[in-house]
């Protein structure tokens, strides 16, 4: 049976309104969503909360900053470098979290390495649509969807970008926030992995190399795993077996 979602917002580091949603009740595990999504599409839509509530567990989900139903500040001033990962360490702190998991789905799993070598210290890590390269080199991927929003209007099928600009559109994304943010991201280099030392699952679509290799990202860590599910990077977060797979990890 289908739980009721819960929603409130708080006030992060810098006065900045974000908000976050739960579903269950038991062990909390933080969830962070992908680029130009929210926590609704990422992990509500499809069912994977439900899933790890019914493994009694208590799915958290903030909208990420300039995303959902966040606030998406226009002032250049609100997305210093890193800013997600503050906004990160503000809900553990806003929250009270002592004891907790942490997992993300691309950019949101970037985000969760980040937080980690910024000294977040959850008991286990989800890193899902992830691999050893999409950690580093984020000013080239950054330089893909500015474009894209620079060429909004422009982009038609076939184009490159015309995967990216139809999502967006259907998000109804704030260019002028997602083009701040996505200039604030920061990059892990090979040698912070070494500080993820957590339990960490690492769940990628069987046709997703988006962001590199997910099975060189779950080497590279001192204690991971790899898991592989049915999908693209685009299709894998509608595939019931992910939650299945993050549940199954959190749960055990």
């Amino acid at each position: 049976m289908a739980g009721m979602v819960a929603s409130e917002r708080f006030a992060s580091f810098d006065g900045t309104e974000l908000a976050v949603h739960r579903l269950g009740a038991g062990r909390p595990v933080v969830l962070l969503h992908g680029l130009f999504s929210d926590a609704r599409t990422n992990w509500i839509r499809f069912g994977h909360a439900q899933r790890l509530a019914d493994a009694g567990l208590e799915a958290i989900m903030p909208d990420l900053r300039a995303h959902g139903t966040s606030a998406r500040p226009h002032d250049p001033g609100a997305y210093p470098e890193d800013v997600l990962v503050k906004d990160a360490q503000a809900l553990v702190a806003y929250l009270g979290l002592a004891d907790y998991d942490l997992g993300g789905f691309s950019l949101g799993a970037r985000t969760a390495v980040r937080c980690v070598v910024a000294g977040l210290t959850p008991r286990r890590l989800v890193l899902a649509g992830m691999g050893l390269e999409g950690l580093a080199g984020w000013e080239l991927r950054a330089a893909f969807f500015i474009d894209a929003i620079d060429r909004f209007d422009q982009v038609r099928p076939g184009d490159p970008a015309f995967l990216a600009v139809s999502f967006m559109k259907t998000q109804k994304v704030d260019r002028v926030a997602a083009r701040l943010l996505l200039q604030s991201v920061g990059d892990s280099e090979p040698g912070d992995l070494a500080r993820v030392t957590m339990p960490t699952l690492v769940v990628c679509g069987d046709k997703d190399r988006d962001n590199g290799s997910p099975q060189a990202l779950a080497e590279a860590l001192p204690d991971a795993r790899f898991e592989q599910v049915p999908g693209s990077h685009m299709s894998s977060v509608t595939e019931p077996s992910l939650g299945e797979a993050i549940a199954r990890f959190l749960g055990g």
